[in-house]
């Protein structure tokens, strides 16, 4: 941890993940301020959002360095350790770091800095529940609560994916092309349960979450948002004037994709020069969009209700909004190097189910080797010269920036 970008971020006060603490003492090893269970809950709620840093040793108000006595510093971490083993379920894993920082006088005083990582369980503190919003924390509603113990590690135990939609059954099938095959050995019900497109619900067979997405008419009938919506514009902005198309594919996820990517073809702009002979430049790397939307499609949060996917065409790019945070504590960095995907049974399917689109690279809709991700960035960026932007928004969605390569026009036109 870097002393001067502490100090920094220090002057500009907290935010979302930072948080600043004053140590008030009321006798000899006795800390008298900040409280205890609240401290816990600052810090169960730095775990439950995207983790942050709590300073302890600064004033918030006037953020000034008061700094903690040398002689108190293992005591003060033997009250923190308690606070994260004792008064938060289950306990929290943090980092602490020992800096000396200069105050508004200019003299050097020690702080203790907790780096609390964006936690894989969800906390329980004295507060309750707790998350951070902005510079504050706050309870979680019950909604974002059940959200987030299916995104995060005890949702394992059961997958969302998998879990049964209740009022469904096999009568709700409208097709299971490419996932069940006619066999002697196995009827098409006793199929679907084996694939986890069917689950039990208080002795019913219904159909999962899974098997709503993949087999049902209009998923959004159960599962609210699960459904692309697809809009083109004229110019650069998100302007209802300069919209040319709009559509909103609410079919199996599999047509949705295949609906979804013939979209964004038909609003690609490809000039072409004829010099020596016709010479096509397409804005977008097939391929790459291809495996922007199945990935869009097969990673998202489909336990945000309401969520959908978005699919925005503008004259210099492509944006595609995924709803929910990155699964399983991945990080956008991390993206590029590994592949943990959120739901399981979704991307084994998907990955048996062939490619109708021409010229996409794929025999399947997945590859799970997990290429996706540099397939995006290496042909968009060599097409386009720049490269695709991913960016989480508030921990609830992530999204994709892929940028129109320039018309060979447009640079014949910049020459003198």
């Amino acid at each position: 941890m870097n002393a001067s970008d502490l100090a920094q971020r220090i002057r500009l006060g907290e935010d979302s993940t930072l948080e600043l603490k004053r140590i008030v003492w009321r006798g000899p090893g006795k800390i008298n301020e900040p409280n205890p269970e609240s401290l816990a809950d600052e810090l169960a709620a730095l775990g439950n959002a995207r983790g942050g840093l709590l300073v302890l040793g600064v004033d918030d108000k006037s953020r000034d360095v008061v700094g903690i006595e040398h002689s108190a510093l293992a005591g003060v971490e033997q009250w923190i350790r308690n606070l994260a083993r004792d008064r938060i379920e289950p306990p929290l894993i943090y980092y602490s770091h020992h800096l000396e920082l200069l105050n508004n006088a200019g003299q050097a005083r020690s702080v203790i800095a907790l780096e609390v990582p964006r936690s894989l369980w969800v906390h329980q503190s004295p507060g309750g529940y707790m998350h951070r919003v902005g510079d504050e924390k706050r309870r979680m509603s019950p909604d974002m609560l059940a959200r987030m113990f299916q995104q995060r590690s005890q949702a394992r135990l059961i997958r969302f994916e998998e879990q049964a939609v209740p009022k469904t059954s096999l009568a709700d099938v409208l097709t299971t092309r490419h996932l069940v095959s006619p066999s002697e050995y196995a009827d098409t019900a006793t199929q679907m349960q084996r694939l986890h497109l069917t689950a039990e619900d208080e002795g019913q067979t219904c159909l999962s979450v899974a098997g709503v997405l993949l087999c049902t008419a209009n998923p959004g009938e159960w599962i609210r948002g699960a459904w692309i919506q697809a809009v083109a514009y004229r110019g650069t902005e998100n302007d209802p004037a300069d919209q040319i198309d709009a559509k909103d594919f609410t079919g199996p996820i599999t047509e949705q994709i295949e609906h979804a990517f013939a979209f964004a073809m038909r609003h690609m702009l490809v000039p072409a020069k004829k010099d020596l002979g016709r010479v096509e430049f397409p804005q977008y790397s097939r391929r790459a969009v291809f495996e922007a939307i199945v990935n869009a499609v097969a990673h998202r949060d489909y336990s945000m209700h309401g969520a959908r996917i978005r699919l925005f065409m503008f004259a210099d790019r492509i944006e595609i909004c995924v709803p929910g945070a990155l699964a399983n504590s991945m990080t956008i960095e991390a993206m590029t190097a590994m592949s943990m995907p959120r739901n399981d049974v979704l991307c084994s399917l998907l990955s048996r189910y062939p490619v109708a689109m021409p010229d996409v690279g794929r025999q399947y809709l997945m590859d799970r080797r997990g290429a996706g991700v540099d397939v995006i960035l290496k042909e968009s960026q060599a097409l386009s010269g720049k490269r695709p932007i991913y960016r989480m928004v508030d921990n609830l969605e992530l999204q994709l920036t892929i940028f129109a390569a320039p018309s060979p026009h447009d640079s014949a036109q910049a020459q003198p």
